[in-house]
């Protein structure tokens, strides 16, 4: 298959939620700065009861080709995976903080996979995201920085989970990132509930930052 149908398979025509995802991994595919052999990815297992949250988006955060599989895990569950996967690659024979190349493997492998699985058009949906984006060390100067972070454009607004019946988003990784906290602080100010698993525990709620809580306490004063 080529970058175009590959891409075609992640985001069907006419499906909901398939207008977030990103084309870059798919547009840089034939670009390679490695020798990559296609292989299956281990994916994270889903252990929490996720059928206690029919209100919840999901978010992958975890590194490489591993939230991609994990994607697929949650597309056999009834999801529809959605990658924003957002990265540059870097030119042949440099170094780079994030190998992003890696997440094109991925889903090139992922697509072989989605593709036997049927997706319902009401399917939740499972946005994927690669936890080594914000990777900024450099321990030299020669080395290139392909960095990437996940802004408020690359996701749905709150107010149109919300109108699509979404209340919470659960964010499986193994870490809270920042510019998740960035993003979803604005979500929470606006009634949506931020949920946070390693995929094994139960999703646990993230609660509104104090400073947050102090805002909300001096609007209703004035009210």
């Amino acid at each position: 298959m080529n970058e175009r149908e590959l891409f075609k398979i992640w985001a069907p025509a006419g499906k909901k939620w398939v207008d977030w995802v990103r084309p870059v991994p798919f547009v840089e595919m034939k670009d390679h700065s490695k020798d990559y052999k296609l292989a299956k990815f281990e994916p994270q297992p889903i252990k929490f009861s996720i059928e206690n949250y029919k209100d919840a988006a999901i978010i992958v955060d975890l590194p490489g080709g591993e939230s991609v599989s994990t994607g697929i895990e949650l597309a056999k569950l009834g999801y529809r995976p959605i990658p924003i996967y957002n990265g540059t690659m870097e030119q042949a024979g440099a170094r780079a903080t994030v190998d992003n190349q890696s997440i094109g493997v991925a889903l090139a492998w992922g697509a072989t996979m989605l593709s036997e699985i049927e997706i319902k058009d009401d399917a939740l949906p499972a946005f994927l995201t690669d936890s080594n984006r914000l990777n900024r060390y450099k321990m030299e100067d020669e080395l290139f920085d392909n960095s990437w972070d996940v802004y408020y454009q690359d996701l749905p607004s709150a107010e149109y989970f919300l109108k699509n019946g979404l209340k919470k988003i659960i964010i499986i990784g193994d870490f809270y990132a920042k510019d998740l906290k960035r993003i979803f602080k604005g979500f929470q100010k606006k009634g949506m509930e931020i949920y946070f698993t390693d995929g094994f525990e139960e999703p646990k709620r993230k609660r509104k930052s104090f400073g947050l809580w102090l805002s909300m306490i001096a609007k209703k004063r004035r009210k």
